[in-house]
């Protein structure tokens, strides 16, 4: 059989004009699921095609493969939170991306074919997303998202390269919240003193316990003989259901020493919910969770709040946050002296950075006062 005109040897390629004057180059390439596939080029020019066949050459001399699925970005992406995010990632991650491929990946990208996704078209998204009026925490949720599906992508070889990593969005400002004052901290342990929820309380300023995680506690998670507790799980609302899952990372999975203001508050707690499932009887819902309802089934965490602002003005004006409790933990075991390891052991950050980025929020009069003894000492 004849090749068509400018066609090259086996392996090389070929280029050829169309009957309609337009220019094809063609190569056959590896792909990523094994075996060989015809790639097709088009261009008006023989030079335009001879540049991208060549380009496909040259990736197939350095071993890289082509995808032999054809995917549509909104194909890939659908795949990727099925395959990849969905069974390894938790499941309020999972949510979290869903929810931004489905309200601004797919209707802006979804249609486009996966490998001639370019940087271009990831710069119009973003553009398109701040001109609509989102913040710059969302939008830079979105390139974060698409950055991490076009990464995996990159693992799949279903592209060549992440273009997503080329294009450069504003990153927003965050602000860490306040933490308590000692004055402050005794306040707000004064005015929950006889609450029904003080031991919650107690956790939270001593041990700097995240809310998920002082709600996920189990009576099985505490031994107050030997005065030590460990957290094992979080209590979430995930998809319309409270559900225990894991903590938020593998340093959120920790064990803390209890001092004796915290055993002493348990010790209190237990008391409490022993009366009040005996007086339920069989209508109590035994749950095994330190910190329940009247009935002993799970707190739902957006509930905590009703408790949190009958109490939260005894921290000041302006109140404090609930989360701002951790901060305050944090501060005040720097201030004690607490190498900031073992800070972060007992608080369960992720890195050490976390622990001096709000101790050095938070100790701003410390810094203050520092710089003015400095000062005295040179004058």
């Amino acid at each position: 059989m004849r090749k068509p005109r400018g066609s090259n040897p086996n392996g090389e390629g070929s280029i050829y004009r169309r009957q309609d004057g337009r220019w094809v180059g063609a190569a056959y390439a590896p792909t990523n699921r094994g075996g060989r596939k015809r790639i097709a080029f088009y261009g008006r020019t023989r030079t335009e095609v001879r540049e991208k066949l060549t380009a496909l050459l040259r990736d197939v001399d350095r071993g890289l493969t082509v995808a032999a699925e054809n995917w549509t970005v909104e194909q890939y992406l659908d795949h990727w939170l099925s395959s990849v995010v969905k069974p390894n990632r938790a499941p309020r991650t999972y949510q979290g991306y869903e929810l931004v491929v489905r309200r601004h990946l797919v209707p802006m990208l979804g249609r486009k074919r996966l490998k001639a996704l370019g940087v271009a078209d990831v710069r119009r998204l973003m553009q398109a997303l701040t001109d609509s009026g989102l913040g710059v925490r969302t939008v830079q949720q979105v390139h974060a998202v698409l950055r991490n599906a076009l990464e995996q992508a990159v693992r799949d070889e279903a592209v060549a390269r992440n273009v997503a990593k080329l294009v450069k969005v504003k990153t927003p400002t965050y602000e860490v919240g306040r933490g308590l004052t000692v004055g402050q901290a005794k306040s707000l342990l004064d005015a929950v003193a006889g609450e029904r929820l003080q031991a919650l309380y107690v956790l939270a300023v001593y041990l700097g316990l995240r809310r998920a995680e002082v709600l996920g506690l189990r009576w099985d998670d505490i031994d107050l003989d030997a005065e030590r507790l460990q957290v094992t799980q979080t209590l979430q609302r995930v998809e319309g259901s409270l559900q225990l899952l894991p903590p938020k990372t593998r340093h959120s999975r920790r064990t803390v020493p209890l001092p004796p203001p915290c055993v002493e508050a348990l010790r209190q707690h237990r008391a409490r919910q022993d009366r009040e499932r005996l007086a339920l009887g069989p209508a109590w819902t035994d749950s095994g969770l330190v910190f329940t309802t009247t009935i002993g089934t799970p707190i739902e965490p957006d509930n905590l709040r009703r408790s949190w602002d009958k109490v939260r003005e005894a921290t000041g004006d302006p109140p404090a946050r609930f989360h701002d409790l951790r901060h305050t933990c944090v501060s005040l075991l720097l201030d004690a002296g607490t190498p900031p390891h073992v800070v972060r052991e007992i608080v369960g950050h992720s890195a050490i950075d976390v622990t001096m980025t709000i101790y050095a929020h938070a100790s701003l009069d410390e810094k203050r006062t520092a710089m003015r003894r400095l000062g005295e000492r040179l004058a």
